[in-house]
């Protein structure tokens, strides 16, 4: 799982520089562990100065340096941001845009960003258009030179695990003018670095894999350029305030020190358990990037390594009513929304998203953790119904 860095800041590979937090020393005291710094503003030098480029905490609290450093160290960024969640960072990007600017993004994705873009992002002149990622043709049918700014990915994709060509969508938008943002969160920078397959901006729901206990809720922004969208994103975030505690910060550092072994041991268990219930009868589909029988299989092999991520959702032959009788009966699953913390969860998607949503009502996502792989399939396997 101990995948090389192309950038050599820091020059170990991603188990290492994630459990030294790339060495950092706290200078003044020597402290293996950062300090937590609660202050909400800072000294200005006699000079009218400010000698430590701190100005307020809003957006300089110096807890956030750390993690900021090891996620550009980790996806090969030049710039990376910290927000109090996944969602404040989405938005922060498509908030960067302007008026009239065309964007396309996934037909199905995570839900609650997809109802932000529909209800909110319209309502600002954004004009956005969803379509089915998964096919390059269509993506490229759809782009509009000059006027397209931004083509949103997520892959894997939220609940049906879809997997995008980062590399091909990125050069299509580039040659209209359009930028590339990608939720990583799922693949996570140990799995898949969009920014080396073209993309300009990552984001991950730092609440999910990269803190990995349900006890955070964060989210980032790594960026590849120093352009005119990225110094907006920053405004976006310094003005709007979104930013996360200095607690959940240094929280969410120590979280990023064991991410390495947790997400190696989800993926392990994800794959088990995709091959053992792909061939039960109760099943009607398993959709998991790592199963050959996936139809985004060959392009995840592409452009993810050391594995295909501690997510998969199943589909029950006996429809809706069965997913959600295994839901209400697993033992050591977990009925609860969210994903990639310690814990193994289970939901049923369609009921989570409600009205209007593309999950199919008999799929049950399943967020796999780092409990016994044959005790968490055998406990899905007593919950089906007799």
């Amino acid at each position: 799982m101990s995948s090389n860095n192309s950038n050599k800041a820091y020059p170990y590979t991603a188990a290492t520089a994630l459990a030294q937090s790339l060495g950092n020393i706290d200078t003044t005291t020597q402290a293996v562990v950062p300090p937590i710094h609660v202050a909400t503003t800072y000294l200005r030098g006699k000079d009218n100065s400010y000698p430590t480029g701190l100005i307020y905490s809003r957006a300089d609290n110096p807890t956030y340096k750390p993690v900021e450093a090891l996620l550009c160290q980790l996806e090969n960024g030049r710039d990376a941001l910290l927000f109090s969640s996944g969602m404040a960072a989405a938005t922060a990007v498509f908030q960067g845009l302007r008026p009239g600017d065309h964007v396309l993004a996934p037909k199905v994705m995570y839900w609650a960003l997809r109802n932000w873009l529909l209800n909110f992002a319209t309502d600002w002149g954004l004009v956005i258009e969803f379509i089915d990622m998964t096919d390059v043709a269509a993506v490229q049918t759809h782009l509009q030179p000059q006027r397209t700014k931004l083509v949103w990915l997520e892959t894997p994709g939220n609940p049906l695990w879809s997997i995008s060509d980062i590399k091909a969508i990125s050069k299509l938008a580039h040659a209209v003018g359009a930028q590339v943002a990608v939720d990583s969160t799922c693949a996570t920078p140990l799995l898949s670095r969009p920014l080396e397959l073209g993309a300009d901006i990552v984001m991950h729901s730092a609440t999910k894999y990269l803190n990995g206990h349900s006890d955070v809720i964060s989210g980032a922004l790594i960026g590849k350029h120093d352009d005119a969208l990225w110094q907006r994103i920053r405004a976006v975030r310094a003005q709007g305030g979104a930013v996360p505690s200095p607690h959940d910060a240094a929280q969410l550092l120590r979280g990023m020190r064991t991410m390495h072994l947790r997400v190696r041991e989800a993926c392990q268990t994800a794959q088990f358990i995709a091959e053992q219930l792909e061939q039960h009868p109760a099943v009607a589909e398993v959709l998991y990037p790592g199963l050959p029988s996936f139809a985004g299989h060959e392009i995840a092999k592409q452009q993810m390594t050391g594995g295909f991520g501690g997510m998969l959702s199943v589909r029950l032959a006996d429809g809706a009513s069965a997913a959600i009788h295994v839901a209400a009966h697993t033992k050591l699953w977990k009925r609860a929304t969210s994903l990639g913390g310690v814990e193994s969860l289970i939901e049923h998607r369609a009921s989570v998203e409600g009205a209007g949503t593309p999950c199919p009502d008999d799929l049950l996502r399943m967020s796999c953790g780092i409990e016994d792989a044959y005790e968490l399939l055998e406990d899905f396997l007593q919950a089906l119904p007799r």
